[in-house]
């Protein structure tokens, strides 16, 4: 796996471009001198968190022969500062999923992801509490 990132301002945005050619956008905040015009990569974590588990529950549903109609996740991190740098400490995704879906398949789905499947939380479990939330058709 291979990306590329270069910068394409005169302060702190680039871009990042995969093998396949998509592209992020990332930035620094206003507080840095960054002008918010991309996501910062603490918050990228935080989407390949929730894109990652994502994959996981829509597949094992769809594999369950759930009908899913719409499929949202919110994800929260609590940053703190450890030395010169920040970390999460906690995590929660938070999984709203609306259809013809069993709750308690939801569940387990959410939770054989974060247990067994979802690479980037387990590449964040070591320093970061992960925990997630499941609603169905709330």
């Amino acid at each position: 796996m291979k990306i590329n990132i270069r910068r394409i301002d005169d302060d702190f945005q680039m871009e990042a471009v995969n093998a396949e050619g998509n592209k992020v956008i990332m930035d620094g905040s206003l507080s840095i001198g960054g002008h918010n015009r991309g996501m910062r990569p603490m918050q990228l974590l935080l989407t390949a968190i929730g894109g990652c588990s994502s994959i996981d529950v829509i597949n094992i549903l769809k594999k369950q022969k759930q009908e899913i109609s719409d499929f949202e996740v919110e994800v929260e991190g609590l940053s703190v500062p450890v030395e010169e740098y920040s970390r999460f400490s906690e995590i929660v995704v938070h999984f709203k999923i609306r259809g013809k879906v069993d709750p308690k398949k939801a569940e387990k789905a959410a939770q054989l992801s974060f247990q067994k499947y979802c690479s980037v939380s387990k590449a964040l479990e070591p320093t970061s509490d992960i925990r997630f939330k499941v609603s169905v058709n709330e």
